[in-house]
């Protein structure tokens, strides 16, 4: 191994130790604050850290070098949006946000800013943020909801766990359960793809917990969590000896594995030289530890989970083909929240009995206004933003009927969502934009007419045609793909209806 290498993985496993040190040393939970305004990372630090375990960063590239070095995910996380080097705009901010999740998808994050602008705002809670405290803020008010937000930490750890299977009646869901019955058994691996928040985690285990192999071992390891130049360690373990600084022997998470399911979250982000070592253990279930040349066998079922296009990946060249193919024996796919329609419904009930029964708080109702427009809304962050929603509506309307002014506050409305803005974006060849423009218009209008949706489509593209040939029938004909007399005939058809 060459020197400088050498010291570099000395270097980090001093830092982990160190790390796994802190944490081991304090039953204190850890919390995370990234802003670039030394003044007040210092000042909070000091506060702050006579009730939490305090890490700071100044900037993204800061926080992904400290999260590398960091044993144990952050429980809290207060994050600035306006970080450099755009600090005028609140970009680096959501990469912070979304750097977070990847890391530690249970982490508690509050957004400190003081660009108090809604529409960001919104965006960073619809990203997974849990609540915004602007600047300057009480320390001491922080502190209370810091901790509070830990109740909601504990609750969601146990909540995975507090009914059995995926919860939704809707024909997505339906499908999806079908699916993990169908492959639970199957000793080939599984790739499950699904937007961030919508609760690929809870699939993997599902995978598990409908299998045979229910009473073996179940771990989950975090591919964005782990340093590179740690990854083969964590998951193949090493010998004692194998390189400066291994003054003991470690198992690795196959080894840990057993007969049971390895659940490789994130696996885009595993590094390139780390993925042959990967495709090897899936091709003959044959792997080393580091330093050792005996070589052991895994009987461990691999599942692993992106949010990420890897087939786009694999045409960058940031994804091995090879590996991408053994993977994705079986494809699962998460539908989107978008797509659940009254399991919406079902889901907020879940929370907000839930949430409001650990936390200690009444519940709220919706009213029918604020019922439709919970219907209505795309929760672009899954069922992770809807969560949120619901524990801050608990917080701010324990025991209230929340109207829609009330509702839409909490919703992130800055995509487009109305129809027009649909349809401008909308192609034809895209069946699943097709059916989510389909979809919209069932859940918004009621006694829809198929015959009258396809008689508007075809007035729309004749008018449209007919507009841009400036009334040449013969133009609009070869514009529409059909004869000069067969759109002649559907014009007099209209006219006459």
């Amino acid at each position: 191994m060459p020197k400088v290498f050498k010291a570099i993985v000395i270097l980090n496993l001093v830092a982990l130790d160190f790390f796994r040190g802190m944490l081991m040393a304090s039953a204190r939970p850890v919390l995370m604050i990234i802003d670039d305004d030394p003044m007040i990372r210092d000042t909070l630090h000091f506060v702050l850290s006579r009730h939490f375990e305090v890490c700071v960063a100044e900037s993204y590239a800061q926080l992904k070098s400290l999260l590398q070095q960091l044993g144990t995910p952050p429980d809290l996380a207060l994050v600035d949006l306006g970080l450099p080097p755009s600090a005028h705009t609140p970009e680096e901010g959501f990469k912070v946000i979304a750097a977070l999740l990847a890391y530690a998808p249970t982490i508690k994050i509050h957004v400190l800013s003081g660009q108090n602008d809604d529409a960001n705002v919104k965006r960073a809670l619809a990203l997974g943020a849990l609540d915004f405290i602007a600047k300057p803020c009480d320390v001491e008010a922080l502190k209370d909801m810091l901790l509070k937000a830990l109740k909601v930490q504990d609750v969601e750890l146990n909540a995975e766990h507090d009914y059995d299977g995926l919860l939704g009646n809707s024909l997505p869901m339906q499908a999806l359960r079908t699916q993990i019955k169908q492959f639970a058994d199957s000793p080939f691996p599984v790739l499950i793809e699904g937007e961030s928040g919508s609760g690929k985690e809870l699939v993997a285990g599902s995978f598990h917990y409908s299998s045979k192999r229910i009473l073996q071992p179940y771990l989950s390891i975090n591919c964005a969590a782990i340093s590179p130049l740690l990854a083969e360690s964590i998951l193949f373990g090493h010998t004692k000896g194998a390189f400066t600084g291994a003054t003991s022997a470690h198992t690795g998470y196959f080894d840990d594995a057993s007969d049971g399911t390895l659940f490789l979250d994130e696996i885009g982000e595993l590094p390139l030289e780390l993925q042959a070592k990967l495709l090897r253990v899936l091709e003959n279930g044959e792997y080393q530890r580091i330093g050792e040349t005996h070589t052991r066998k895994s009987q461990a079922r691999i599942v692993a989970a992106t949010n990420r296009d890897l087939r786009a990946e694999v045409r960058a060249g940031k994804f091995r083909a090879d590996l991408y193919h053994r993977l994705s024996v079986f494809v699962i796919r998460v539908p989107p929240l978008r797509d659940l329609g009254e399991d919406k419904h079902l889901l907020r009930d879940h929370f907000t009995e839930f949430y409001a029964r650990q936390i200690g708080q009444a519940p709220f109702v919706l009213n029918q206004a604020a019922l439709a427009h919970w219907l209505d809304y795309d929760f672009h962050g899954n069922v992770r933003e809807l969560r949120n929603i619901t524990v801050r509506l608990i917080a701010k309307y324990s025991g209230k009927t929340v109207n829609a002014s009330q509702l839409l506050a909490e919703f992130d409305l800055s995509e487009p969502s109305a129809e027009v803005s649909n349809a401008e974006a909308l192609n034809l060849n895209d069946e699943s934009a097709m059916m989510q423009l389909a979809r919209r218009n069932l859940q918004r209008q009621a006694n829809v007419s198929l015959d009258e949706v396809l008689k508007t489509w075809e007035q729309a593209y004749i008018g449209a045609a007919m507009q841009l040939t400036h009334g040449n029938l013969s133009q609009a004909a070869k514009l529409l793909n059909i004869n000069r007399s067969t759109l002649y005939s559907r014009i007099n058809a209209t006219a006459s209806s």
